[in-house]
């Protein structure tokens, strides 16, 4: 009859590897959805792996009018939304809601980006908005 060289296997040593293992694959279930769902991010728009070909989004809902006295310009790309008053940048923030604010009247909201824009004019009265941006100046 064979010896066993290592003898028997403690308890203590059967539950640290069994807790180990429960451990190890409770924690890659669980981030298994969030890296897939990262990659699938990551590799474009359609989700198959492959870049979509072609320029970025064209802005829709374009608008470009005077109003007292002021150009504001803008339009919607994606989730995103540019707005300029008199070629200077505003800043507008989309809300749960859908409507928008601005960085110069954020206590009311707005139905559309041009609606904002036009809040923010009323706002400034004869002042102009910052030429930089908000990041340059973080």
């Amino acid at each position: 009859m064979p010896v066993d060289r290592l003898g028997p296997i403690p308890r203590r040593g059967v539950l640290r590897a069994l807790f180990a293992v429960g451990a190890v694959g409770g924690t890659a279930g669980a981030l298994a959805p969030i890296v897939r769902a990262g990659a699938t991010d990551q590799e474009g728009d359609d989700g198959k792996g492959t870049l979509s070909p072609g320029p970025p989004q064209e802005l829709r809902d374009v608008f470009d009018e005077m109003y007292r006295g002021r150009r504001i310009r803008g339009g919607t790309a994606g989730d995103s939304t540019e707005v300029s008053v008199d070629g200077r940048p505003l800043h507008l923030m989309r809300r749960a809601d859908g409507s928008y604010l601005s960085m110069v009247d954020h206590y009311e909201s707005y139905p559309t980006p041009l609606a904002a824009a036009r809040g923010a004019v009323d706002e400034l009265g004869t002042a102009q908005l910052s030429s930089t941006s908000m990041q340059q100046q973080l």
